[in-house]
């Protein structure tokens, strides 16, 4: 259910391979016990065009999307875990952030549920 999107430069996937930053976001994020075991979704957009604070410095911004009902404590625990294991894989990127969203259990629905 959780859905993890990095946003990123393009010279981020130069540094390390798509594979291997989506394989750490997913074994972090799989680590925290929040999430049920191959229910985390984990994808990469790297732009080539971008504007940060009107220069082109490196970055990586996640987009967590989750089921609500994870208290602020878990979330924040998340955060820093995720932020952590990339701060060690990019130590020269100077910007690497993430948010937390909850998904709506009321207004969610996916194939399955149809």
């Amino acid at each position: 259910m959780p859905h993890f999107v990095i946003d990123c430069s393009k010279n981020v996937i130069q540094i390390k391979s798509p594979k291997e930053i989506i394989q750490k976001v997913y074994d972090t994020a799989e680590s925290s016990d929040l999430f049920d075991k191959g229910d985390i979704k984990v994808r990469i957009n790297p732009y080539e065009y971008y504007n940060i604070g009107n220069t082109k410095d490196d970055f990586i911004h996640i987009f967590a999307n989750i089921m609500e009902g994870r208290n602020v404590s878990q979330k924040k625990q998340l955060s820093e875990k995720i932020i952590s294991e990339l701060k060690i894989m990019f130590p020269n990127v100077p910007i690497i952030s993430i948010n937390i969203r909850d998904f709506e259990k009321a207004t969610y629905c996916n194939k399955s549920m149809v």
